[in-house]
């Protein structure tokens, strides 16, 4: 039985802008742990569905997903959006 995680994107800290934020996605939790390659060094691991990442446009259509194929889902609540509200002469008191 896989195990997935269904989650939305958060909104990018480096960008002002929230394209792609709406979108819910499905990633399968990792079957085996990584390990390094013993001739590169780099890390990796025989679970090729870690790279899968399926995109959904509504939470209901990422669960429908999931329950079709026989997947245990886990929905990751997305961080709640809080505005800081500040004024530029607030930079010098």
């Amino acid at each position: 039985m896989s195990h997935v995680r269904i989650y939305q994107k958060p909104k990018n800290a480096m960008q002002s802008g929230r394209y792609g934020t709406d979108r819910w996605i499905l990633e399968f939790e990792p079957a085996d742990a990584q390990r390094a390659d013993p001739l590169m060094g780099w890390a990796g691991s025989g679970d090729t569905r870690r790279q899968l990442v399926l995109k959904f446009p509504t939470l209901e259509a990422a669960k429908a997903y999931a329950d079709g194929k026989g997947l245990v889902a886990t929905v990751v609540a997305a961080p709640k959006k809080v505005l800081k509200l500040q004024a530029y002469a607030d930079n010098f008191r």
